[in-house]
């Protein structure tokens, strides 16, 4: 096979520390299942704007487009001041409408829930996260929802593909249609007619969004596949990320038509930047994710062999409790990559 080029952003804070950490078995496993990866380091958020760069680098934008994949690391976002999110500015300008977020129930993680499978699937480009904001008089804001047409129908229909291709058996959709009744209708229209147009072999069901998470919390293997928009796509997937283990233990991606985004969905946590223990767990589980998604579309089977390769490996040391200390476990950020390596050598 040819060369895969594929555009790493390290992020910050822990960042570094846990692409390096990811990068590594990542490596080990492509060269077991000889799959050949090159990876294009690119910088954005605070580390480049401290590198005297742009939030995002014209290099970095280049070398998304031309790569198609990226792996990215957690950015630090200001809290209510200072520069935008680089991740929806990456969303905004590759057109990358749909987020994934899968939250399973892992070996040797345990939590008052058990079997839960949940593929939360948001619309990632429109909502009140298209961020137009604006002061009416002093000490009044506003900031406008958007949706359309066009994009309700694509999600959508993205969706319901999706079910369909990983075989699961219902899409639910989470909304607020009572009192939203332009935007979130129209959104559950578009997604009704997908339904009831092209995928009737699938079940659907829509469900008012603060129900739905009374029910998530009550039960959360009554869900398959949530289908949310951008607000509530964001707050639910870490709902139920703290329903397997926490953001430590999902992992996230964005796709468009011609570009992915594969991305750790936790923060950058600076407070333990630089000192080894931070889980990359999760930034992995994204590369494997990633791996997947590039058995697909260059239907290359070493990718899908060296994903097969990584997830055997993390699980048997989660259920060996080989973990870093977030998990029980005693490893440092650097000590859970070798485990990784070494079982996967083994297999």
């Amino acid at each position: 096979m040819q060369t895969k080029d594929i555009a790493v952003i390290p992020g910050d804070g822990i960042g570094p520390e846990i692409t390096q950490a990811v990068l590594r078995v990542v490596d080990a496993a492509a060269a077991k299942a000889k799959a050949d990866i090159n990876w294009i380091f690119v910088s954005a958020g605070l580390s480049a704007l401290e590198e005297g760069d742009e939030l995002i680098p014209e290099r970095t934008m280049t070398e998304i487009s031309r790569c198609k994949v990226a792996l990215k690391g957690p950015c630090t976002t200001p809290v209510g001041e200072g520069f935008t999110s680089v991740n929806v500015r990456l969303r905004k300008a590759f057109n990358l409408y749909a987020a994934v977020r899968p939250v399973r129930s892992l070996p040797g993680v345990e939590t008052r829930y058990k079997d839960v499978d949940i593929v939360i699937i948001r619309e990632n480009t429109e909502g009140l996260y298209s961020g137009v904001e604006n002061e009416i008089t002093p000490g009044v804001v506003m900031s406008m929802k958007v949706a359309s047409e066009v994009a309700c129908q694509r999600i959508s229909s993205w969706a319901f593909k999706f079910a369909n291709r990983r075989e699961r058996k219902k899409v639910t959709m989470l909304h607020k249609a009572n009192i939203m009744k332009l935007t979130d209708g129209l959104f559950l229209r578009c997604a009704d007619e997908v339904h009831k147009n092209d995928y009737p072999n699938l079940g659907f069901e829509s469900v008012i969004i603060d129900a739905g998470c009374m029910k998530l919390v009550q039960d959360p293997t009554q869900f398959d596949v949530l289908l949310l928009e951008n607000l509530y796509g964001d707050v639910i997937s870490d709902l139920c990320a703290g329903l397997v283990g926490g953001l430590g233990v999902v992992p996230g991606a964005n796709y468009g038509d011609n570009e992915a985004v594969f991305e750790a969905v936790h923060g950058s946590a600076p407070d333990i930047a630089g000192q080894n223990l931070a889980n990359p767990l999760a930034l992995l589980m994204s590369a494997v994710m990633m791996l997947n998604y590039l058995a697909e579309t260059e239907e290359e089977s070493s990718f899908g062999r060296c994903s097969k390769l990584i997830k055997t490996a993390y699980d048997a040391a989660l259920i060996a409790g080989e973990t870093t200390k977030d998990l029980g476990g005693s490893l440092g950020t650097a000590e859970f990559a070798d485990v990784l390596i070494t079982r996967m050598a083994a297999l």
